[in-house]
């Protein structure tokens, strides 16, 4: 009999699963291919590496991802852990230097008693034992031809993209400056204004220029979250005005106005050495990136340490595939966990690797599932993804919408988020009282 689990892939929600399982006196094996082979978006060799943004977003009680967090802590949760540690300024998100957050994970794991780590690609799902599969968006291709295969299903697929990182002493600060909208909280991000003049050339530029090609495809399929900057313009020429350039609350002190647009950067790590272009994600070629973001004012003689890019997320049909404990339906030794479910941002599927791992541990001990009622955010997640009356499903960030109402009635938004998110922690109690009973 085989008394170990194997978690494939650790990246934010397989080491968040093989942690909890872990946790649980099991041992693991947990198998992740870096560094003899690397995903085209991946390039550091340790584990939960963050590709996209270094933000794990809002902080805020209120704000449905700040509640996901919150449950996540109370749960032991090693991804939280770790950010908590690693957080850098930025305002009203939780925000982390990737490098040392990654590193840290890393050297978690690997120090570890109960986790033995395997660096070799995983080519099928082994027949025997529990397996926990978070392979990512990003998963190889042998691998994802064996999935298709197995699961019996087509897999369905959006594109995905990161923003540039520039450094800090190449940001031209006589025309940028540090500011929080409406002055409310600390000046954590730097801000290029943009005049209606600058603006315009800035945004013809934009959709005029060159993309690259991306291995394939011939054709877009974005997820709305984490569109290209250069498709969002496209949209019309005050659409980005209304999104990541809104210059809403910010006051340019140069002028004492607020500017026609502004253009937004994040400290990415904790020296403050590097700052990321917030809503940049893109597909331009580099040296497009490069023309194209020096008109940005602020930005004219920017160095970039990292353009940005972008590749195809991958993610299987879970409402017809998995239940609420992420578990096959047709396989129950087999879980699935991260964005390969149709979760959407690194604290979601890190919670889908926390329920995943609780879950196939309950397995191992012969205890009966998990499942987290919709009245939290973890269980309004694993229940959205496992609904099996979704119809055309798409990727999803946990948000209020999918979190249970029943019996609270407030009008005010802010009022009902605060009350729904204090039941929610009370419901995550009771419930680690089940687990660890």
């Amino acid at each position: 009999m085989i008394n170990y689990i194997n978690v494939i892939g650790a990246g934010l929600a397989g080491c968040e699963a093989a942690w909890q399982i872990a946790s649980r006196g099991i041992k693991v094996k947990l198998y992740e291919m870096k560094p003899k082979a690397y995903s085209p978006a991946h390039h550091i060799d340790t584990f939960a590496e963050l590709v996209c943004s270094n933000s794990f977003r809002s902080v805020q009680f209120e704000n449905a991802v700040g509640l996901l967090k919150e449950e996540m802590r109370l749960l032991g949760s090693i991804i939280m852990e770790c950010a908590d540690a690693t957080k850098v300024p930025a305002g009203g998100a939780l925000a982390v230097d990737r490098m040392l957050f990654s590193k840290m994970v890393t050297e978690r794991i690997e120090n570890n008693d109960n986790i033995e780590v395997v660096n070799e690609e995983v080519t099928c799902i082994p027949k025997e034992g529990i397996t926990v599969v978070a392979t990512g968006p990003l998963t190889s291709e042998t691998l994802s031809k064996h999935l298709k295969d197995f699961l019996g299903e087509e897999y369905l697929y959006f594109f995905d993209a990161a923003a540039p990182i520039v450094t800090f002493e190449s940001i031209n600060m006589d025309r940028a400056f540090k500011a929080a909208r409406y002055n409310r909280g600390t000046e954590d991000y730097i801000n290029c204004p943009m005049s209606k003049e600058e603006y315009e050339i800035f945004w013809n530029e934009l959709v005029n220029a060159e993309m690259a090609k991306v291995k394939d495809f011939d054709r877009e399929i974005v997820f709305e979250g984490c569109m290209p900057v250069e498709t969002m313009a496209k949209r019309g020429i005050d659409t980005l005005r209304f999104g990541p350039l809104k210059p809403v609350g910010l006051i340019d002190p140069n002028t004492g106005e607020e500017a026609h647009a502004v253009v937004q950067l994040r400290q990415d790590n904790s020296e403050g050495t590097l700052y990321n272009m917030v809503g940049f994600q893109t597909r331009l070629k580099w040296s497009e990136q490069k023309r194209v973001f020096r008109l940005i004012p602020g930005l004219e003689n920017a160095e970039f340490v990292r353009y940005g890019v972008m590749h195809r997320n991958t993610f299987i049909n879970s409402p017809l595939l998995l239940d609420a404990a992420y578990r096959l339906k047709k396989f129950p030794n087999i879980y699935f966990a991260g964005q390969i479910t149709g979760v959407e941002g690194y604290v979601e599927s890190a919670s889908s690797g926390l329920v995943a791992g609780i879950n196939a541990s309950m397995s191992m001990l012969g205890e009966k599932d998990i499942i987290f009622p919709k009245s939290t955010a973890i269980g309004a997640l694993s229940q959205y993804i496992s609904n099996s009356s979704v119809k055309n499903f798409q990727p999803m960030n946990v948000n209020f919408g999918l979190v249970e109402r029943k019996g609270i009635k407030i009008r005010d938004k802010r009022k009902r988020n605060y009350e729904l998110a204090i039941k929610a922690l009370e419901d995550i109690k009771r419930i680690m009282g089940v687990i660890d009973k």
